[in-house]
């Protein structure tokens, strides 16, 4: 892919950066806590993304505002849902995620990016996107409805674009899990299986079915990017057309997730 088509979404991207998640100050109903605990996953994946980026210093400031803005995000959401939650389980989880998220944020903050702290950053996010991926599956049964399930799907595609991404840049910097490959590959059938369910169930909703189409645009960049030939002349422009197109992606299943959570 040549490098303009790239530049034209880092342009994009230099709009979407202040991607406003979760700006209702509290959790209205299930379904927008699905959404908001959806995020959480996300959240844990682009923030090792995001930290991975800085120390490659790759997109740096635009790295470092994702990194601020995540944490404000995922510190602000969980307050929410833990005031939210009626439900002993999921009170437990959510417990459970602030306890981890204490550490978590313990190696984001502090000292400048360096290959061991991203090492134990990897490991955490994996357990942080698995007691996050619990809660909401948590609320999506509590709401049991089949528009609870589609914000739930929807939104885990956010997750999936970031944790792509995650795994690229980590192969990037040379300190990814020997199952990198692996579970990049994994993730990316994951996010294909799923848009084909999403555009199926959008039916006649013409406001869902153009963004789907714009994240279907946006996954090709995406995904040729996940796909540049390694070359260490090329190291940091291949790592910034992931960052940039990450970004553009995640920005477009955001705004489809939050008109599964109008209609549901």
């Amino acid at each position: 892919m040549q490098r303009r088509s790239f530049l034209s979404s880092a342009i994009l991207l230099a709009g979407g950066l202040s991607l406003t998640v979760g700006s209702q100050a509290q959790v209205v109903n299930l379904n927008d806590a699905i959404n908001k605990s959806g995020r959480q996953r996300m959240l844990s994946q682009r923030l090792v993304k995001a930290y991975l980026q800085i120390g490659m210093d790759v997109e740096t400031a635009a790295s470092k505002k994702i990194l601020d803005q995540s944490m404000a995000t995922f510190d602000r959401q969980l307050i929410e849902l833990r005031v939210f939650a009626s439900d002993a389980s999921l009170r437990t989880t959510l417990s459970d995620i602030d306890k981890l998220w204490l550490n978590y944020k313990q190696l984001l903050v502090g000292k400048a990016p360096n290959p061991r702290d991203a090492k134990s950053l990897l490991l955490l996010s994996e357990d942080l996107l698995h007691m996050a991926d619990q809660a909401t599956s948590l609320l999506e049964k509590q709401a049991g409805s089949k528009g609870g399930k589609l914000v739930n799907l929807a939104g885990r595609q956010r997750m999936l674009s970031q944790r792509m991404a995650k795994y690229y840049q980590a192969l990037q910097w040379e300190v990814a899990p020997a199952n990198a490959h692996q579970m990049l590959e994994q993730a990316r059938k994951e996010f294909v299986a799923a848009q084909a369910t999403l555009n199926a169930a959008s039916g006649t909703q013409t406001s869902i079915r153009d963004q789907l189409m714009l994240a279907q645009s946006q996954w090709v960049f995406f995904d040729a990017a996940l796909h540049q030939a390694a070359d260490s002349r090329n190291h940091r422009q291949s790592a910034s057309n992931v960052a940039t197109t990450s970004e553009r992606i995640l920005e477009v299943m955001d705004r489809v997730t939050d008109l599964y959570q109008q209609l549901a």
